[in-house]
């Protein structure tokens, strides 16, 4: 289905932030990976969160959820044997389950988006289970993916950390239920740190001990681990309520959206201080972001490693400041669902933004008077894309049509909902 942006001048309204995605689907893993029972209250409903919600099912794990709570019976370090797994368009959940997998016999990956997470590379965590002794079967690093594990004992592993930092976060899934003490070093540099942070402290909180350094480019990891069955409470995300506090700057708008944690270690909790910085009127005390925005915006200078998730939202407020804006360090982007840099600029070059690219940079000359529209655009089946793309719709003197905007569940359902609510012009078709 499609999405119709039209101009809209002023949202109004309160919203509670949906719950992360990125610590429901390491919540998750970690109760699969629990010998008991553990609750997680306030989990996200996503394509992602679901993807990882069907798999730990087929690997055996028993699942029970109502509206408020979901419990997990986990399979411990015995994942059951079952031939193929889907997990869609989620690259997350299937870099952090080719970890698990290993602990199986045989398992594939199959490859149900060929245009999207079909092309995306895997090379660098293939090379590090291969350390491991662990069998992988691949269509150059991409999927289908079979992996033959079985007993992989842990030892030295080497990982690259220049394309993404989910390498990683599987590696420190997996290597605590290895017979055997590990060392994990990271090759190169490490993309997304602070994300590293969000998989440390799920794993702390089911009882897992790793020593990290400082600079998260080695870690200490005792084998022969077991994790914990625990309680959980997953916080409201900030990569999906970047586009609804970007949507409220770029307006005339009264938006408080709850839930939002000030001290979260979620990287995108930077889309504050970077609106703070652009000069949008709004105040951030007792987990509620209030914006009070007047559609007037500075530019800024931002570096988007530490926010990946919210680096198009950004760009998306910083179409409409005065001055040029820059983004760099972000050259990760290009290795999302679709290439988050030379993809996304096109279209908003469509809609009549003025932007430029550099291999690791985003660079965007504001149009405080707005952009003409009047364009259908492809959103390249990107949830990040499509919430950003609507935010520069509705600045648009003529309607924004969005292409398979219902792509956008891979991460946020309710966006369109939520931007209704605020009193937002947009309609599917």
């Amino acid at each position: 289905m499609d999405v119709i942006v039209n101009n809209t001048p002023s949202l109004t309204g309160t919203i509670d932030a949906l719950s992360s995605k990125n610590y429901t689907t390491r919540y998750l893993l970690v109760a699969a990976l629990a010998e008991g029972t553990s609750t997680i209250y306030y989990p996200a409903h996503s394509e992602d969160s679901d993807a990882m919600r069907r798999c730990i099912q087929d690997l055996g794990a028993v699942l029970v959820e109502d509206e408020e709570k979901i419990t997990i019976t986990g399979f411990g370090s015995t994942p059951r044997p079952h031939g193929k797994l889907d997990v869609g368009n989620a690259g997350a959940v299937l870099r952090f389950l080719m970890g698990i997998a290993a602990l199986g016999e045989e398992i594939t990956f199959v490859n149900t988006y060929p245009e999207s997470l079909g092309k995306r590379p895997h090379q660098d965590l293939i090379d590090a289970l291969e350390q491991l002794g662990v069998e992988v079967d691949h269509q150059d690093g991409r999927l289908p993916i079979t992996i033959r594990g079985g007993k992989p004992q842990g030892g030295v592993i080497r990982v690259s950390g220049s394309v993404s930092s989910q390498y990683l976060s599987a590696l420190l899934f997996l290597t605590p239920l290895l017979p055997q003490d590990s060392t994990i070093e990271v090759l190169n540099d490490l993309k997304s740190k602070v994300v590293i942070g969000q998989t440390l402290e799920v794993l702390e909180q089911a009882g897992i001990v790793i020593h990290a350094s400082d600079d998260y480019m080695s870690f200490q990891v005792p084998g022969s681990q077991k994790y914990a069955a625990a309680h959980y409470t997953v916080q409201g995300d900030y990569p999906g309520s970047a586009a609804i506090l970007a949507a409220a700057a770029v307006t005339e708008s009264d938006v408080a959206v709850t839930r939002l944690m000030e001290k979260s270690k979620q990287g995108e909790r930077a889309i504050v201080d970077v609106l703070q910085m652009m000069n949008v009127p709004l105040t951030h005390k007792d987990n509620i972001v209030h914006v009070k925005g007047n559609g007037k915006l500075s530019a800024v200078e931002f570096d988007g490693d530490v926010a990946t998730d919210a680096v198009l939202a950004m760009v998306a407020a910083a179409v409409f400041a005065e001055g040029t804006s820059r983004f760099y360090n972000v050259e990760n982007l290009r290795y999302k669902e679709c290439d988050r840099i030379t993809d996304y600029l096109n279209e908003l070059s469509k809609a009549g933004a003025r932007v430029e690219e550099k291999q690791a940079e985003i660079i965007v000359h504001g149009r405080p008077e707005g952009v003409e529209g009047g364009v259908e655009i492809n959103a390249h089946y990107d949830h990040r894309v499509i919430m950003a793309l609507t935010v520069v719709g509705l600045r648009a003197q003529k309607p924004l049509r969005i292409k398979d905007a219902h792509h956008v569940a891979k991460s946020y359902p309710g966006y369109f909902d939520h931007l209704q609510a605020l009193g937002a012009n947009v309609e599917w078709v």
